[in-house]
């Protein structure tokens, strides 16, 4: 064939180094006749109080317990948490057996908390100003600090879960903080990466990444935005079609080195508010809705050890909107039983953030 190969058309496969995985990507399917009807969904007006909310300041939660009238933001323990502090232990025979190996499983104790963001019920983070994500992000360090200092806590995920496409089932501003006692797979994996990268070129992963979509690419095709101390690329394996990081661009490893007593750390809270709040509403206006998604953040497990080489503070978001407001990309088919794929490009969707306002497109209707 005499054509030369474009990223932008044919198909091919990029590696994700983070977790040593491939994705697939095939940009010339989005030249298929039908690609979704596109449309603005109407604004859902939503009260500030909702007195049948049980996350809004001073109303019973289901188990009966009263909100205090809150005016900043909220922490307490899952009603309904999927991990207990106390349980029985599980003992299981400890065998050579290889049947005995194919059934194995583990006892794991650990704590649930919910942070509600505002007493405001109908605002999001995209909504709010810097100075409020400040506090909340002052209150994810809080949490991650009081984890760490229990002993059995070896690591904290803190996660936000946007809209009732991604299974949040109440609209009120808030994320979950799962602390365990087991290292989950998703950081694992990373860390083991990171470990392995480390240890053939004596430089951390994320920190070399960040150098090369800031500083040795000059047209910095997936880099969306960025300020002093972060920067928000749509990574080059990305799978979901608007997937970004936020990523520091300095080599630190966890919440506890963004607290106000540490060197620089105010300043980096600040930077992370003003990277968050520009990337939400980046996200609601790529379609002019209220762009769903889960965040998390990865971080240096709460253990007490060395995590210089396989830690870097970083965030990823995952929203799940292809086309349109009404059009989801689903892992299913070839995604669930052979690997990850793509249409759109992480370039193409990094142009397409990109364009997008950093002002909120129904700011006026909101009062923050």
């Amino acid at each position: 064939m005499s054509q030369e190969f474009s990223f932008d058309e044919h198909s091919h496969r990029r590696f994700n180094p983070l977790i040593d995985s491939w994705v697939l990507c095939s940009p010339h399917r989005t030249k298929r006749p039908w690609q979704g009807q596109q449309e603005i969904v109407e604004y859902e007006s939503k009260p500030e109080y909702d007195p049948k909310c049980y996350l809004c300041p001073g109303n019973l939660r289901a188990q009966g317990k009263k909100n205090p009238n809150y005016s900043d933001t909220f922490i307490f323990i899952n009603d309904f948490a999927a991990l207990k502090v106390e349980q029985p232990q599980l003992h299981l025979e400890d065998s050579n057996d290889k049947f005995a190996s194919l059934l194995k499983a583990e006892s794991v104790r650990g704590e649930c908390k919910v942070i509600c963001f505002s007493p405001k019920h109908n605002i999001t983070i995209a909504e709010m100003s810097e100075e409020v994500v400040v506090h909340v992000i002052q209150s994810w360090i809080k949490v991650y600090q009081s984890a760490i200092a229990v002993p059995h806590i070896n690591y904290v995920q803190i996660f936000e879960n946007k809209g009732s496409i991604m299974g949040c089932s109440n609209p009120h501003p808030h994320c979950q903080v799962w602390s365990t006692e087991s290292i989950p797979e998703e950081p694992r994996k990373e860390m083991v990466s990171m470990t392995k990268y480390y240890e053939k070129n004596n430089s951390c992963m994320l920190c070399d990444y960040v150098q090369l979509e800031t500083t040795k690419l000059v047209d910095k095709p997936r880099v969306v935005c960025e300020n002093d101390s972060f920067v928000c690329v749509t990574p080059y394996w990305a799978v979901w079609p608007y997937e970004t990081m936020v990523i520091a661009k300095f080599h630190f490893t966890s919440l506890g080195e963004m607290d106000e007593k540490v060197e620089n750390g105010k300043k980096r809270q600040c930077d992370l508010a003003n990277i968050i709040v520009r990337i939400t509403c980046r996200y609601d206006n790529v379609f002019k809705c209220s762009f769903p998604y889960s965040m998390g953040i990865h971080q240096a497990p709460a253990d007490g050890g060395d995590h210089s080489h396989d830690s870097h503070f970083h965030l990823h978001f995952y929203p799940p909107l292809l086309r349109s407001p009404t059009v989801k990309k689903f892992l299913v088919g070839y995604e669930l039983l052979a690997e990850p794929q793509r249409d759109l490009t992480p370039e193409h969707a990094a142009s397409t953030l990109k364009q997008c306002s950093e002002i909120h497109y129904k700011h006026e209707k909101v009062n923050v």
